[in-house]
């Protein structure tokens, strides 16, 4: 039997996998189709993180969709996320010579263990329960 701390996070690895699928299928389709790179990891990304807010909120952590304080901390753990997806796919990447692809991949795996952790510490905590 699993604990529901341990079901807590496999909702979020599977809500987590699907976006970072999501993600990744979208950028390197708006490359294909001639979107450039800045643009194409925008709007991959607003995509991916709206679908996100969904899952994590409503499935993963069990909590109400409409939340003020709550929207704020995700959207500010969001834009950290943005702002990290950015220098992966427009600076470390290419500064490495990777493929758009692998920048994409590791933009997908970084970002689920950066946001796992800040909405379980910070976004989804109950005032009493926050670090």
């Amino acid at each position: 039997m699993i604990t529901a701390a341990q079901a807590q996070f496999l909702r979020f690895a599977i809500v987590g996998t699907g976006v970072a699928a999501l993600y990744v299928c979208i950028y390197l389709v708006f490359l294909a189709v001639s979107i450039g790179q800045p643009l194409a990891n925008f709007l991959a990304f607003l995509i991916a993180v709206s679908v996100q807010y969904v899952g994590q909120t409503w499935w993963t952590f069990r909590k109400p969709l409409g939340r003020p304080d709550q929207i704020f901390k995700f959207a500010c753990t969001i834009g950290l996320g943005y702002l990290v997806s950015a220098g992966i796919t427009g600076a470390l990447g290419p500064g490495l010579g990777w493929p758009d692809s692998v920048s994409a991949i590791v933009v997908a795996v970084v970002l689920p263990v950066q946001n796992y952790l800040i909405f379980r510490i910070w976004v989804f905590a109950e005032a009493g329960q926050q670090h």
